[in-house]
């Protein structure tokens, strides 16, 4: 009865081993493959990263597509409280007179300053037409917006 196990052991080890060996080799072939097209990938990453190096700045600017309510006009505007803070005080304007100015309430100013949120697309632009002002023009904006505000 040993012989019998024995044998009967080394057969289904025998067999088995057959049959991992022709998993694995399977498993090789598909892994040697799937290195063969990454480092096919890799390669083209590479040539296309040096044709986007050699090519002239102007062309690297990609259109972004807009919505359909802005015009061809407008721009990406960038904001900082730190500046947008330092563009109030420039104008001498307390936060609530610069609130008036652009429409909004001076609350929004404050934080808006602090850093706690940030402003509107709509909100930017009329920050912007702002930052170019004296303080003259600015003071003859505010008597205007006091003055339709005051004509309501």
């Amino acid at each position: 009865m040993p012989d019998i196990a024995s044998a009967l052991k080394s057969e289904i080890a025998r067999i088995s081993r057959k049959v991992l060996r022709g998993e694995v080799d399977s498993l090789k072939k598909a892994t040697t493959s799937y290195r063969r097209d990454i480092a096919a990938l890799k390669k083209r990453v590479q040539q296309l990263e040096q044709q986007i190096g050699r090519a002239p700045k102007s062309s690297r600017v990609v259109d972004e597509p807009r919505p359909a309510g802005e015009g061809m006009g407008s721009r990406k505007l960038r904001f900082s409280a730190t500046r947008f803070a330092a563009q109030r005080t420039k104008a001498g304007l307390s936060a609530a007179n610069y609130a008036k100015l652009l429409g909004v309430s001076p609350l929004s100013v404050y934080k808006w300053e602090s850093g706690q949120t940030r402003p509107r697309q709509a909100q930017l632009e009329a920050i912007a037409s702002l930052r170019n002002l004296g303080k003259r023009e600015v003071a003859a904006r505010l008597a205007q917006v006091e003055a339709a505000g005051a004509g309501k």
